[in-house]
């Protein structure tokens, strides 16, 4: 694999780590607030996301930062524990629980997800993305001051009438400009080799510029600053000293503390699997991340983003699938949305405020559409029903719910398609109807185990009386005990009884430990009297 230097791979991935930061900034202050915490924390977890876990890290596209999905969690856990400074306390026994999982490996069940489920959860965060964007991208931003969504409380048909009657045009207007520029930036040839000026700075600063015409000409399109980027902006080294929280740590001796702690573990820790796998996924490359290396680098980053007064993180899908569709080569870009939110937010938050929720709502609604293209659902339709249903119901769990419900509810149809998968491969017939056959052969598979009971026993059922069956095991390693009696009683008792010729091929004398058993052997052969 062709390897890139240090500062090649910084020029090559700017472009994507500058888009990243676009995308990061807000969700970071966003976060923070419906997280009930200080607005700088969810910014010092995106710094330390980027830096240290992206340094740690091996994956090449994953982005780490304050996740949407732990929100309800750190909103619950400050609320009870009554303190922010306490509530960082279980941050650093999360990130001590995820080292020690890194260190015994615990990272290995990734594996375990299926592709299906991992593009699922995919498609759904993108319509997610584009759902919860709709209204910054139309001028109303109210979920950030605590009002109802269309998630919140079941599905809520007010949000649309309050959504509607809340329009800004002028926002409107420049989330069409932004979105016309990021189209183009991706369809013309000549702007698309201009890879040193991403689409979404242009769309960024032409939103800006926008609003401060429409602010100079004293437009009623002015779009005001409730739908603006809101940093805090410190006027001396003080006040910033002010806005970063330490711990308290007497909530060591709180069990509490130690509850919250250890879920936050359990929950960032599948969440930075999922995205992962779902990044790896996305790298044009396909390169493998090792996933225990990331857990121990995950626990790295939440014990310094706690220190130091950050909210816990995970590696989060949104900012990974724009880093992804930015065109990131490697880890880089990651480093540098870090570099990026750490010069921007200390040198100048004053310029960040001018920006317009409208135009970065316009980037998150492509990454969204890419994410969730008809494309993908067309795939995944052509692959069959086996493939296709445990995909849309986890779009649908996941958009419905939260993504961990979501993505357990996939997982479980996908089980059950593969259980019924191998109950049907359990066997192969020569004869499709029982009932006409002059001689059966029933040829196992080539392993048999108990969940295949259900559909021998059946077959075994229907042979009718005078018939000629021949089970071949010659090609089977091994054969669930239970299944292994289940055919000799059909052999020695029912054959018998209803003058079944039975002739059973190939089958070993032990499967217990079938590796070593060499000999293949007849268990019993009945013929019926000629």
């Amino acid at each position: 694999m062709k390897k890139t230097s240090f500062i090649g791979g910084i020029k090559e991935n700017f472009p994507s780590g500058l888009v990243v930061f676009l995308v990061a900034l807000p969700l970071c202050l966003g976060i923070a607030l419906a997280s009930g915490a200080p607005p700088l924390s969810g910014i010092i977890a995106g710094i330390v996301g980027g830096l240290v876990v992206g340094s740690i890290s091996n994956s090449n596209i994953s982005v780490s930062g304050p996740a949407a999905g732990l929100t309800a969690i750190v909103l619950t856990a400050i609320t009870d524990l009554g303190a922010f400074e306490l509530f960082l306390c279980a941050g650093i026994i999360a990130g001590l629980i995820q080292l020690i999982l890194g260190f015994i490996r615990a990272g290995s069940i990734s594996n375990y997800f299926p592709n299906n489920v991992i593009e699922g959860m995919l498609a759904a965060i993108g319509i997610i993305i584009i759902l919860k964007q709709i209204p910054h991208a139309l001028g109303f931003d109210k979920d950030y001051e605590g009002h109802e969504s269309i998630f919140d409380n079941g599905l809520n048909f007010g949000y649309f009438t309050e959504l509607f009657g809340a329009i800004q045009p002028g926002a409107i207007i420049v989330t069409l400009v932004s979105v016309a520029i990021l189209i183009a930036w991706d369809r013309i040839h000549v702007l698309k080799r201009m890879k040193m000026l991403p689409g979404a700075l242009v769309a960024v600063v032409t939103g800006i510029i926008l609003n401060q015409i429409f602010k100079m000409t004293g437009s009623s399109l002015a779009i005001q600053p409730q739908h603006l980027v809101s940093l805090p902006v410190p006027q001396s080294f003080d006040d910033f000293k002010n806005l970063v929280t330490m711990p308290d740590f007497n909530g060591f001796t709180n069990p509490k503390v130690w509850i919250v702690g250890a879920t936050i573990a359990i929950v960032a820790s599948i969440e930075t699997l999922l995205c992962i796998e779902a990044s790896d996924r996305l790298d044009q490359q396909r390169r493998i991340t090792d996933t225990n290396l990331e857990l121990k680098a995950q626990g790295i980053g939440n014990l310094i983003s706690s220190f130091i007064g950050g909210l816990p993180m995970t590696s989060v899908v949104v900012r990974s699938s724009a880093n992804a569709n930015a065109g990131a080569t490697s880890k880089s870009s990651t480093i540098i949305h870090g570099v990026l939110l750490l010069i921007c937010v200390l040198s100048i938050p004053v310029i960040l405020n001018l920006i317009p929720l409208a135009t970065l709502a316009a980037v998150l609604i492509l990454v969204g559409y890419k994410l969730a293209k008809p494309a993908t659902f067309k795939h995944f339709w052509h692959l069959g029903k086996f493939q296709f249903i445990p995909f849309v119901a986890t779009v649908a769990a996941v958009v419905a719910t939260d993504l961990l419900k979501g993505v357990g509810i996939g997982l479980a149809i996908s089980v059950f398609y593969i259980l019924q998968g191998n109950m049907k491969r359990a066997y192969y017939l020569s004869r499709e109807k029982l009932d006409d056959a002059d001689e059966i052969t029933i040829k196992l598979a080539e392993e048999v185990s108990f969940l295949n009971k259900a559909a021998i026993k059946k077959t075994l059922k229907n042979i009718k009386p005078n018939s000629t069956v021949i089970i071949d095991a010659r090609t089977t390693s091994y054969i669930a005990t239970d299944v292994l009696e289940m055919i000799q009683d059909f052999a020695n008792i029912r054959a018998k009884e209803e003058d079944i010729s039975v002739q059973l091929l190939g089958f070993k004398t032990s499967y217990r430990d079938y590796e070593r058993d060499e000999e293949s052997h007849i268990l019993v052969t009945h013929k019926r009297a000629m």
